[in-house]
């Protein structure tokens, strides 16, 4: 049988989709085989790849430092969320009751986002430092000053504020979406009801945006998996590694170390973590929003 010829449609179809999948195949499918290639070998940037089965499995799993990252996660994901969710809610209601220039306001929100990390970690190292700005009216008003970036718990809670004002204003922008889907008569009904508005926020609202709820959260694993930045600058990791990340161990074994194979292992595991996190916060919160 003749096969069917393509269409001239179809060629230019087949033209621009090659250049997005050379595109991939350079820049995302070779670095991905290539780091399970290193995973599974031992290599020092210099010499040829040994391949050595499932020994920086074994080094990476027995690892305190890395065990103790992937727990700061866990500690830095309890921090900020509620910061982050209670700052998008603001953010999102804000938004509704603003009437000329919200665009303009939704743009400013939007400033941190697109911010340098770097820049902002700078700045945000004086205002929490011993002789800042935030610990100078803390003194003046209360006698005391707070060891932001030198106590392990406060120095994680200093990391997810400063995380948190990066992102609450693009977290607030996806929930205000949310809330223009939820249509006003049933918020019409409920106050026929007689339902206050802690009744409509938590059985109308929340379950009405639990779309945007479960993008944000997603958003929000992983933001705390690939943190790198803030730590780096603000604590360097500690005090004692306890604001010490995967994406620091990542960076410290590859680079300061020379061991990439036992970097690349490590950089699975976290994304293997992540992806299981994501599927686990799926399974637990997401649900259906039916419209009648």
């Amino acid at each position: 049988m003749k096969r069917p010829r393509l269409s001239r449609e179809a060629w230019i179809g087949l033209s621009l989709a090659s250049t997005y999948l050379v595109f991939t195949a350079i820049f995302w499918a070779y670095p991905f085989f290539w780091l399970a290639k290193l995973s599974v070998t031992q290599w020092r940037f210099f010499d040829d790849p040994v391949f050595t089965g499932t020994r920086n499995l074994v080094l990476t799993v027995q690892d305190p430092q890395f065990l103790q990252a992937l727990w700061n996660v866990l500690r830095f994901l309890a921090m900020y969320v509620p910061i982050a969710f209670g700052g998008a809610l603001v953010v999102a209601f804000g938004l509704q009751h603003v009437g000329r220039g919200k665009a303009f306001v939704a743009l400013c929100f939007l400033l941190s986002n697109v911010s340098s990390g770097v820049a902002l970690s700078l700045v945000f190292t004086k205002i929490f430092s011993s002789t800042g700005p935030l610990n100078a009216v803390l003194f003046d008003l209360l006698g005391i000053r707070i060891p932001w970036t030198n106590h392990p718990t406060l120095a994680m809670l200093a990391i997810a504020l400063v995380v948190a004002w990066k992102f609450v204003g693009y977290y607030g922008l996806i929930l205000y979406s949310g809330l223009l889907t939820v249509p006003k008569e049933i918020y019409d009904a409920a106050r026929l009801d007689r339902a206050g508005p802690l009744t409509r926020l938590v059985r109308i609202t929340l379950p009405m945006i639990n779309p945007q709820l479960m993008m944000v959260l997603v958003f929000a694993i992983l933001v705390s998996f690939g943190l790198f930045t803030e730590p780096f600058l603000i604590t360097g990791g500690g005090p004692a590694d306890s604001t010490a990340t995967p994406q620091m161990m990542i960076y410290e074994t590859a680079f300061r170390r020379l061991q990439p194979s036992h970097a690349a292992m490590m950089s699975i595991l976290v994304s293997a973590a992540t992806y299981l996190l994501v599927l686990v916060a799926r399974r637990l919160f997401e649900r259906k929003v039916v419209l009648a």
